[in-house]
């Protein structure tokens, strides 16, 4: 049983090692400053992408499966470098977007509303993620926008679940870092990944997480950690990150449905 563990623990540090110098030498990096002139609201996305598996795609071999990373409140967009390597490494074109501006209305709750409050915060977000995608469509048109993967942290999780149970057509992964307010989507051919914190001062809404039977009838994995809520992004200590790369780096090996996603990191 040590041996196995031993055996693990290994492997999980070469994956890291792995992608410490695909992310350091081979992930392409661009800050891209959009502008929604229909809403008048520039949005930030750093855009991060193999360099290889983009050739690949650009010479029509195949299509880069698309991956967007939306921010924790007063997070900033460049602060989930931890997880988009993840996702880079994996041959995925990620899109990290800064959701919330700071000429936007403070985050409240109010108790007794759906959402407390914030579906405007959400269908906002939900908007944005549109964007994005359309004018990734122009820039990167040989990805496979129709197999999308939404990651986000705590109020950009329940912008991804949120967006992700109004497009199922476009929505083939959801990965959240301890959202609070949105329900999981249920009975759907959807793939969830969810790490939760064990910190008292952030409390997931009643009837957010799906139960034990539903979880297991429908594929959803629910990691249950000791994790801080701030500790996830960049600004967390390291044992943290390195345990959520492990999982997330697991969980898109076990659940590549096609050739869009490779299966091994190589350098």
């Amino acid at each position: 049983m040590k041996r196995g563990i031993a055996v693990l623990a290994c492997l999980s540090a070469l994956t890291l090692v792995v992608y410490l110098v695909i992310s350091e030498w081979g992930i392409r990096h661009e800050t891209l400053n959009l502008y929604d002139a229909a809403r008048q609201r520039p949005i930030a996305v750093d855009l991060a992408v193999r360099r290889d598996y983009e050739i690949e795609a650009n010479a029509g071999y195949w299509k880069l499966p698309p991956a967007i990373i939306s921010n924790g409140n007063t997070v900033k967009n460049t602060e989930y470098s931890f997880l988009a390597n993840v996702l880079a490494a994996r041959g995925y074109l990620v899109a990290s977007i800064q959701q919330d501006l700071r000429t936007d209305p403070p985050l409240m709750t109010k108790v007794g509303l759906p959402y407390v409050g914030r579906r405007e915060v959400y269908e906002r977000g939900e908007a944005n993620i549109l964007f994005v995608l359309n004018q990734l469509k122009k820039l990167q048109p040989n990805a496979e926008y129709r197999h999308l993967t939404l990651v986000g942290h705590s109020n950009g999780g329940d912008v991804s679940m949120f967006c992700a149970k109004h497009h199922p057509e476009l929505v083939s992964k959801v990965i959240t870092l301890d959202n609070l307010r949105v329900p999981f989507v249920l009975r759907t051919k959807l793939q969830i990944l969810s790490f939760r914190s064990k910190d008292p001062n952030f409390k997931t809404d009643p009837d957010v997480l799906p139960t034990a039977q539903q979880a297991k009838a429908d594929g959803i994995e629910i990691i249950r950690t000791k994790f801080q809520h701030t500790d996830m992004s960049d600004r967390g200590p390291d044992p943290v990150k390195k345990q959520i790369q492990a999982t997330l780096d697991r969980f898109l090996g076990e659940r590549a449905a096609s050739a869009l996603t490779p299966a091994i990191p190589t350098s």
